[in-house]
């Protein structure tokens, strides 16, 4: 059996995309020889784009796309910038919006659906542009917001495109409110939502666990100062106001004017906000660097030397 060094098998990778326990079982089957492991690879559709996925895809877009009483939002990740300005991955992404408000927010059946004027599903198409462009991209997650009557509004930040950049936002207000007035409420509710970073729309809405932890917090600070401890009770109670103005929508200071709340201005239009949602692209994602030869050896089973 010829040797398989990490050296062969990264070389194997690197020419053909394909993971790593791919290249070591190409490169075992034919022997070492690498021109024949790439058309192993090719003959069972190995060396694909597709095979670019231990790749971490942190770059890309938000896409958003609405129609009258509903919107949608995805994300989809590539691992640079560069991608992010290719005009074919900015179609598929306002593709897969336009998608994910006809067949929901579910990643899996967003891939499922059929990609318009290809013959081909949402995720073939990917892996096509995944073939063409050389990066890594996932369709990382979605979120569809309706309403009854009134409107779901659309704020994008860091615009490339129309409906396409770095922060997407869906605002839902409900009202039998005009509806142009109602859209451009709307949309100022989407910039102040970008600009802020609520985390809940409303007190009850609040993460049960992020409160406990945040009153933990207070009350170890408040019991610092020496006071007794019904005093203690009432900085603490102050405090979580404070942290409620913080992170709950509705309790936000308005960033138009500076001193009106959020409730307030909804209230004075005549509507009620139902629901919102942001995302910042790759939020979350963290880029990893690793050892490749240690890879390889945890992968593929080739020792290294000491």
């Amino acid at each position: 059996m010829a040797d398989i060094t990490a050296a062969l098998v990264k070389d194997l990778r690197d020419r053909t995309g394909a993971g790593m326990s791919d290249c070591k079982k190409a490169l075992v089957a034919v022997e070492g020889d690498i021109e024949a492991a790439i058309d192993w690879l090719r003959k069972k559709g190995l060396a694909s784009a597709a095979k670019k996925s231990g790749r971490v895809a942190a770059e890309g877009l938000v896409g958003v796309a609405s129609v009258p009483q509903k919107a949608a939002m995805v994300e989809v990740n590539a691992e640079t910038d560069f991608v992010a300005r290719n005009d074919s991955f900015q179609a598929f992404v306002e593709a897969a919006a336009k998608i994910a408000l006809e067949v929901g927010e579910d990643v899996e059946t967003i891939k499922a659906a059929p990609y318009p004027g290809t013959g081909r599903t949402v995720a073939e198409e990917l892996t096509q542009l995944i073939a063409t462009v050389g990066e890594n991209m996932t369709i990382r997650r979605a979120r569809v917001l309706r309403v009854a009557h009134g409107t779901v509004a659309t704020y994008v930040h860091n615009v490339l495109r129309p409906g396409l950049g770095k922060i997407g936002v869906l605002v839902a207000l409900e009202s039998p409110s005009e509806m142009d007035a109602l859209l451009v409420l709307g949309r100022q509710i989407g910039m102040h939502v970008a600009a802020t970073r609520p985390s809940a729309l409303d007190i009850n809405a609040v993460d049960p666990v992020a409160l406990e932890r945040e009153r933990a917090v207070l009350s170890d600070q408040a019991r610092a100062s020496g006071k007794p401890e019904p005093i203690i009770e009432k900085m603490v109670e102050g405090r979580i106001k404070k942290f409620y103005e913080e992170v709950v929508l509705l309790e936000q200071v308005w960033v138009l004017d500076g001193e009106s709340r959020v409730r307030a201005v909804v209230t004075k239009a005549g509507a009620t906000l139902v629901g919102f949602e942001r995302f910042h692209l790759g939020e979350g994602i963290e880029k990893e660097v690793g050892d490749f030869a240690a890879e390889v050896a945890a992968v593929s089973g080739i020792p290294q030397p000491a």
